[in-house]
């Protein structure tokens, strides 16, 4: 892509205004005063004259070539189509093209414009009227009239016209004067989302200084965005400086000065002050920026000495200044400093490929015949920026079938300009120590759980946990999940550091991590002591080999289809064109078929090796010579009935030996000092753990997966340190050693899956330090000492009494899983676990949970799947995170969801019974609807309903049921669902379609109460889309505020059937005489409006009522009299707007996390 310079402009201002508002007066003169200053402006006089084409299309040209566009907000701009239509490509352009849009408000507030009030509310009203099939078109200028004036604009308010064109000028040429002004690409892709934290920060007036920090890997555009930022924002500061490069200008002699300089001549005015030292410097900075609001960027910024030097102490910065530093060090101001962090974030897919195209094509999208293989090259890219050019540069001259050829070497050999910008990251780290950990952990452990590689890479002789957090604070690594986590491209840089300590001879790198290089080393016995690292998986090789070969397969067979087809005329031919499978062919070093074997004598020479891994590799010969530095091991698939004697484990941490083998892992007593971990998992063969006694320093023991294990070895009660033992599946283990339950350093026993184990102790209440104990599928009944242990919580209901010696588990648990163990109500007890903060109790035969799980105050997550029989939930605790009641088909009501609209996680799919949730909705049959709800629906006999059978569809729970009508009573609204054709004649307006805009008219002294809407809809066979819902939208334009309703429950029609849906709002005083409302139904997939009515609810007196009904009697319904649209504040999610729905509680959740500013991509929700 070619950058586009300012030079380049035809037209540095574009000035848009309407012209009979403006055009003979203030524009005139604004435009006379930037011609006088030198500034070429184009202007728009002609206001959008019909049938010119050709002006149409200079227009659009004169916008592309200006730098600046200056937008005039005068009273009448909006009543003009030509200047909406405008302004809609001018913020394009803002978005697409980098145009600098600047906003001026004359003879127009800017609340007037964002809230499209007063004159703008007139001319709106008139294209609601003339655009009705495209109400789009008029959301779209809302939408960008809003965001227009949320840029940093001019009002003139109570100032003199004169001075208020000159400051305009005074701006633009500043914003126009190419020193001042920063360089950017021209066509920038996902900037929007990417600065609008950042310009909130920066445009926040808060009377103190502030630092923020910019930081991702290399090439993310921490630059790109500074800069734009800066460019947005300069003129709002006395003093403006972006300083670049700063990491290697500082390398430079007297580069520190010379940044200081730099600063210094923008502090005042281009004046050069000579500075022999850095403390010179320093005092002349502060004298010069602690007098003046300051914005000054530090670009690439990687020691703090390089700020203190610059910047100096912050309390320097006079109020209102602000500091932005881009840098790679997230963690680079120490913890007590005050500042605000904003983390870049990669590209995705969509994002990728626009800017990929842009400089592979010329344009955003992939040419013909070029989509697979643009697909291939963005995923390679990892959403990075500098990636995506570089990788759409050198592709571009390339033709297609060179594209393949390129991307695998890619694979293996990262881009070389890549590879340079991405290794500074490697370089800045301060010592070796740190630069070989990244290296073992880019090569061997991203994606391995961090305790388990800091215990490995300890054992190795580093410091991790320190040299981790370095690596954390410089961006290089992450921890997510408790796994050690690494951007790809900064992996593959390090490994490609490693490829180049011996690009010919992998035998003399110091880590081995591709399989084929390691494949060559151990084949051609050419391994030294150079190897630290060298990891193998024959599985993985071989998996990927097949794919290959049935890819040939697939196209070989293609091609015989194809030359068959092309001979079709001559079918007694076809005998010659047989298709056979292929067996050779590929060009690998890796054997197609048979077993791999190698020679223990190809290790020999390999005396410094610590990390191996030889997963599914069979080898022949004595392991006397076997390196005896190893600290990990793991050989799954090993494939000997017990471990050499000869084979050298004494400084081994890790010994990982699953799906082994093994049925004895040694005979009789080992000394393994150092060993921490020791899995055994998936060993088939394995009948009883070893003789644990010399191993004093285990800490996880892991048997998962040993079917035929009978046996712990009594030695395991001697483990002093050990912490985890996993024994799930092992469905032939009986009993545990009784020795065992004296532990005092267990905290995490997963027992889930021994179906046969016999009892636990009653010691197991003693295990003082277990925080998870996981037993699931363990059939539990009243009689067996299994119970015994746990329960002692009786059920009142069946009267039976028990008198047991009954033991609780350890009061320490955090975590207790006990699904599908046949627990029922009398064998549930909570009250002591007072710490837990998981429980699963899925598949099990409960009616209703006890009231004491309220007691559990630190509960987070609460499982209750398949637990067929339960019909109800109790109050639960607000500390309440997860809840999962998925297919509770008998689940009726919950007293509470606790933090659903901030951050509960729920899963009720498949309650198909469930019909209340306490304070959020309340399904019930309609024969209970009170009188005076009935009257306001307008449904005066209710007898006529007692045949008729509704499908109602419930969105939280995806199911539906069939029966007799119901009312759904939720957010301050009642809805009833009912087969219908015909609106009832008091509803006025009506109108077929799904929008009506009227006034209230004057309440003749009764209070307004609400509004009843009537809606009549079909659907076809599509029926329930998932991926959107029925919504009722109600704006009262007067008031500005909004209502979007989106019930949790709906009637389905039967095809060809027509249903009405009926509700009523109580919107309390939301409503006067003269407020301009619209109203519009939007329906689900498959659905459609034909038609709907509103009729206003009035106060009813005993002389008369709005619905000419009988004199209402006393309301009953206490939902009714407690709950309004007006206690409804829980669902805002906009200062003026309400999106009153249950079901879709994720996105309140993300109003709740982000705040309303970040309500803008769900604004969909309420145009109408």
């Amino acid at each position: 892509m070619a950058d586009v310079g300012f030079s380049q402009y035809t037209f540095p201002v574009f000035l848009s205004f309407k012209g009979d508002d403006t055009g003979k007066n203030f524009s005139d003169h604004l435009y006379s005063a930037l011609d006088q200053a030198g500034i070429h402006t184009f202007r728009d006089e002609d206001d959008g004259i019909e049938g010119e084409a050709n002006f149409v299309v200079e227009v659009e040209k004169a916008m592309r070539q200006s730098k600046i566009c200056i937008v005039v907000f005068s009273k009448n701009y909006a009543s003009s189509i030509w200047c909406l239509d405008e302004l809609v490509k001018i913020m394009e352009l803002r978005k697409t093209g980098g145009l600098v849009v600047v906003p001026v408000f004359y003879d127009a507030d800017p609340s007037q414009v964002w809230e499209q009030t007063g004159s703008y509310a007139e001319a709106f009203a008139k294209h609601e009227e003339l655009f009705k099939g495209q109400m789009e078109k008029v959301e779209r200028w809302r939408a960008v009239l809003r965001e227009v004036t949320d840029l940093s604009g001019m009002d003139i308010q109570d100032r003199h016209e004169a001075e208020f064109i000159q400051d305009i000028v005074k701006k633009v040429g500043k914003r126009l004067d190419g020193s001042v002004l920063l360089h950017v690409p021209s066509y920038l892709v996902g900037i929007e989302s990417r600065i609008k934290d950042i310009s909130f920060w920066i445009q926040d007036v808060s009377y103190d200084p502030a630092i923020a920090i910019i930081y991702g890997i290399g090439g993310s555009g921490k630059t790109v965005i500074a800069k734009t930022v800066y460019n947005l924002n300069l003129d709002r500061f006395e003093v403006s400086c972006f300083l670049a490069n700063i990491r290697e200008t500082s390398k430079q002699p007297d580069g520190l000065i010379f940044l200081q300089k730099q600063l210094l001549e923008k502090s005042l005015n281009g004046k050069i002050s000579k500075i022999k030292t850095v403390d010179e410097g320093s005092i002349k900075i502060k004298e010069a920026i602690s007098c003046k609001r300051v914005l000054i960027v530090l670009d690439d910024l990687d020691q703090l000495e390089q700020l203190n030097a610059i910047i100096g102490m912050r309390d320097w910065l006079y109020q209102g200044s602000k500091i932005i530093i881009t840098t790679r060090h997230g963690h680079l101001l120490s913890a007590s400093e005050t500042y605000k962090k904003f983390r870049v974030k990669e590209f995705d897919d969509n994002e990728s490929l626009q800017l990929f195209c842009w400089h592979a094509f010329g344009q955003n999208y992939p040419i013909e015949g070029y989509e697979e293989h643009s697909a291939k090259a963005v995923k390679h890219c990892f959403g990075v920026p500098l990636a995506l050019q570089v990788l759409g540069s050198s592709l571009s001259v390339k033709f297609a079938d060179e594209w393949e050829s390129a991307l695998e070497k890619y694979k293996r050999i990262p881009d070389s300009k890549i590879q340079k910008i991405l290794q500074i990251s490697y370089d800045s780290l301060p010592d070796d120590h740190d630069k070989s950990l990244f290296l073992d952990i880019a090569c061997f452990f991203v994606g391995r759980d961090v305790n388990y590689a800091v215990k490995i890479l300890d054992g190795c002789g580093f410091y991790t946990k320190v040299g981790i957090q370095n690596l954390i604070d410089r961006h290089i690594v992450t921890i997510k999940d408790s796994k050690l986590m690494m951007h790809p491209l900064l992996r593959e840089m390090g490994r490609e550091i490693t490829r180049q300590e011996s690009p010919e001879n992998p035998g003399k790198r110091s880590r081995l991590w591709y399989h084929e290089d390691a494949f060559t080393v151990l084949r051609q016995n050419i391994g030294t002591e150079t190897i630290k690292g060298l990891i193998i998986n024959l599985q993985t090789v071989m998996e990927e080999q097949q794919r290959m070969i049935s890819c040939i397969n697939c196209a070989k067979q293609q091609y015989h289809e194809d030359l068959i087809f092309k001979n079709r005329a001559k079918r007694h031919r076809l005998g010659f064109f047989s298709w056979k499978p292929v067996e050779i062919g590929l060009t690998t070093s890796f054997p197609i078929s048979g077993e791999v074997v190698f020679e223990t004598k190809t290790f020999a020479m390999m005396h410094k090796l610590k990390l191996l891994q030889l997963n599914y590799v069979k080898l022949n010969g004595s392991y006397k010579d076997f390196p005896k530095s190893l600290i990990w091991l793991c050989w799954h698939g090993f494939p000997l009935k017990s471990l050499p004697s000869d084979l050298y484990l004494e400084k081994l941490v890790v010994l990982d030996v699953r799906y082994s083998s093994l049925k004895y892992v040694w005979y009789g007593t080992r000394v393994l000092e150092q060993l921490k971990i020791l899995n055994l998992s998936h060993s088939h063969g394995l009948v009883s753990t070893p003789d644990l006694s010399g191993l004093p320093n285990l800490e996880e023991l892991k048997l998962k997966g040993c079917i035929n294990l009978v046996e712990v070895h009594e030695s395991i009660g001697d483990l002093k340190r050990l912490v985890f033992l996993n024994l799930k599946d092992c469905r032939r283990l009986r009993k545990l050693p009784r020795k065992f339950f004296m532990q005092r350093s267990l905290e995490k026993l997963v027992l889930s899956g021994c179906s046969t184990l016999d009892e636990l102790p009653s010691d197991l209440g003693k295990m003082e330090s277990l925080k998870v104990l996981h037993a699931d599928g363990i059939v539990s009944s009243i009689t067996t000492p299994w119970h015994l242990t746990f329960w002692s919580w009786l059920s009142q209901r069946q009267g039976r009494e028990f008198s047991f010696p009954l033991t609780l588990p350890p009061h320490s648990l955090v975590s207790l899983s006990l699904a599908n163990c046949n627990l029922s109500d009398d064998t549930i007890y909570f009250s002591s676990l007072r710490s837990l903060k998981y429980l699963n109790l899925s598949g099990n035969s409960i009616y209703c949970l006890p009231k004491s799980i309220n007691s559990l105050t630190k509960l987070e997550s609460l499982l209750l799947d398949h637990c067929n029989r339960l019909q109800s939930l109790p109050e639960l605790p607000t500390s309440l995170k997860e809840l999962s009641a998925q297919k509770c088909t008998s689940l009726k009501r919950i007293s509470n969801l606790p933090n659903l609209m901030t951050s509960l996680l729920l899963n009720l799919a498949g309650c198909q019974q469930l019909v209340g949730v306490q304070d959020l909705f309340k399904l019930e049959p309609i024969s209970i609807l009170d009188i005076e709800m009935a009257n306001k629906l307008g449904l005066f006999n209710l007898e006529f309903t007692e045949n008729i059978e509704v499908e109602m569809f419930s969105v939280m729970t995806m199911t539906s049921r069939t029966a007799p009508p119901q009312v759904l009573h939720e957010c301050g609204i009642c809805s009833i669902f009912l087969p219908g054709s015909e609106l009832p004649g008091w509803y006025n307006p009506q109108r077929e379609g799904s929008s009506i805009s009227f006034t209230v008219p004057p309440p003749h002294g009764h209070k307004i109460r609400g509004l009843n809407i009537c809606t009549v809809y079909a659907c076809n066979n599509l029926r329930n889309g998932f991926g959107d819902h029925h919504c009722t939208k109600v704006w009262n334009k007067t008031k500005d505020l909004r209502w979007t309703y989106s019930p949790t429950f709906y009637g389905i029609p039967e095809t060809e059937e027509i249903m009405l849906w009926l509700s009523h709002w109580k919107l309390g005083d939301q409503l006067e005489g003269g407020d301009e409302l619209n109203v519009s139904v939007v329906m689900s997939t498959g659905y459609q409006v034909k038609k709907f009515g509103i009729h206003l609810v009035c106060e009813q007196g005993k002389e008369d009522t709005l619905l000419n009904s009988e004199e209402a009697q006393p309301n009953t319904s206490s939902w009714y009299q407690t709950f309004s649209i007006a206690d409804v504040d829980m669902y805002r999610v906009r200062r003026d707007a309400f999106f009153l729905c249950n079901h879709d509680y994720l996105l309140h959740q993300e109003v709740s996390e982000c705040g309303w500013d970040n309500f803008q991509r769900h604004s969909h929700l309420f145009e109408q």
